[in-house]
């Protein structure tokens, strides 16, 4: 077994997992600590060290809320460690890998969690990568830089370093994919074959990652969960950068809430007084996000994906059931007349008489629809139409416990890792079965770009044809399996999927 690979900067000794035929190295540097002169910089080339450094444990996780101080439904699934090592020293990946030897060329998993780009760590349970080595794939977590230490934007920080001014949690992911390129060959695995995968913000991540002009030729498939999150009645995409000198506003009001005048006073603030000072500046001020800066990012990353300037890869995208309806507010029913047809014009006495249009109690709202499905699948038409091939899915199965909580954003990733067992909700065989089910998809993907093939016992899979424009193909994870359907739009939904879609398109 590998429990020892020679890095660019030195010896790692990993750990054997639970299965002793697969090896997990934690805490492997890939950047220098991003403290003292290195805060709000790209992140700085990584220092050697002698001998033979233990990679038994994870690396503290990046500033963020204390995790399980809440009783939501992420503080119940795998926040819920307020023990957990957290630090501003945090650009360290993780790596599981069934290689016997360097050179094996086994597929690689690069993967980004999700958080909003303001919370989320590699070591969250539901991530580990034990499963998906076992069917041959090298997996590789990595961390970066969130919230206010990960992308603050600052007119100083534009003058001081005008190649690298913003974007830094994004810029730490592609210093993880660069080190991937120069190290993974010793850990079993081939630089010609990787997949970047994310969900929720990790999601937004490989987007962003995809439409950086300088990621050409750092992997070639691409898997975006519960990421395109775009409300069609009100036009919003949480997720689309607003341009650098707008976001550099934001900055010196952040300044100004710290007390601070300039970059060297707010870098000598030690990172805990940051956090919480930032915790608090968020209860009035909207959080720092990915910015255009036309450096790292050109643009609106979905619409930069549909126009195809992006990264060439094959992708898999979806989203759960249940997650962020989208529906049309109003008090009354004359109120919610006049916001149906502002929205729909002439067509609104048609689509106000649809069954689908959840015609609900005035004030509940009306035309539930899950607009991160609708954008999935026109990103996925559009590509179509320029002959790019893409894999559909939606996970619906039942979600056990006393919450109730449905296929709750993110409820998914239990089932994609295949780590149902580290979960407190009381799981039964078919949910094993369905987790089992979509890993297999999920490596063969990573493999090949293509998640059809076997399963573990060497039966074919249910086959996932491809999303085309006339014929739109998906795959339903659901209790009892996985079930291909095609599913052809209403014009209601087609409606609101071309809203989206022309959206996107104006950028």
């Amino acid at each position: 077994m590998l429990r020892q690979v020679k890095t660019e900067n030195g010896w790692v000794r990993g750990i054997e997992a639970a299965d002793p035929r697969i090896t997990a190295f934690r805490g492997i540097p890939f950047a220098a600590p991003p403290v003292g002169r290195n805060r709000w910089r790209a992140p700085q080339p990584c220092k050697s060290w002698a001998g033979v450094r233990d990679a038994s444990r994870f690396a503290p996780i990046s500033m963020q809320w204390i995790p399980g101080l809440g009783d939501d439904v992420y503080c119940r699934e795998w926040h819920v460690d307020p023990e957990i090592p957290m630090g501003e020293d945090c650009l360290y990946l993780n790596i599981w890998t069934g290689a016997k030897k360097a050179g094996e060329k086994l597929p690689v998993l690069v993967w980004f969690f999700g958080g909003g780009l303001q919370c989320g760590y590699t070591a969250e349970m539901e991530f580990d990568g034990e499963r998906i080595a076992r069917r041959g794939i090298v997996v590789v977590t990595v961390n970066y830089r969130v919230g206010a230490l990960g992308f603050l934007t600052h007119p100083q920080l534009t003058r001081e370093q005008p190649e690298a001014p913003a974007n830094f949690g994004n810029l730490d992911q592609q210093a993880g994919l660069r080190w991937v390129q120069r190290n993974i060959a010793a850990f079993g695995g081939d630089p010609a074959q990787v997949t970047i995968a994310g969900q929720s913000a990790g999601g937004g991540s490989v987007m962003s990652q995809m439409a950086c002009p300088d990621n050409r030729g750092l992997f070639s498939r691409a898997v975006v969960m519960s990421a395109m999150i775009f409300d069609p009645y009100l036009g919003r995409e949480p997720g689309r950068p607003e341009r650098l000198k707008q976001a550099e506003k934001k900055g010196e009001d952040f300044f100004a809430y710290l007390g601070v005048d300039k970059l060297e006073e707010a870098r000598a603030i030690d990172a805990v007084t940051l956090q919480r000072k930032y915790e608090k500046y968020m209860e009035s001020h909207v959080p720092f996000f990915t910015v255009q800066d036309d450096l790292f990012c050109l643009g609106d990353p979905i619409s930069l994906y549909c126009r195809g300037k992006c990264v060439d890869a094959v992708m898999m995208a979806g989203s759960t059931g249940d997650e962020f309806p989208n529906a049309i507010r109003a008090e009354d029913e004359e109120k919610l007349a006049s916001e149906a047809a502002r929205i729909f014009g002439e067509k609104a006495a048609e689509y106000l008489s649809f069954p689908e249009s959840h015609l609900l109690q005035p004030g509940v709202g009306y035309g539930k629809v899950s607009g991160i499905d609708c954008t999935v699948k026109g990103v996925l038409t559009q590509r179509a139409r320029d002959g790019k091939k893409g894999y559909c899915y939606c996970f619906n199965p039942d979600m056990p416990g006393w919450d109730h909580p449905g296929t709750f954003h993110s409820s998914d990733l239990w089932f994609w890792f295949e780590t149902l067992a580290k979960c407190w909700r009381p799981f039964v065989g078919r949910h094993y079965d369905l987790a089992r089910q979509m890993c297999d998809y999920f490596c063969n993907f990573i493999r090949t770009g293509d998640p059809n093939g076997n399963d573990l016992n060497g039966e074919k899979l249910p086959r996932w044809e491809t999303w085309e424009e006339d014929a739109p193909n998906a795959m339903m994870f659901l209790s009892d399996g996985a079930q291909p359907v095609c599913d052809q739009p209403t014009a209601f939904r087609q409606f609101l999927t071309d809203r989206i879609m022309d959206r996107i398109r104006k950028g």
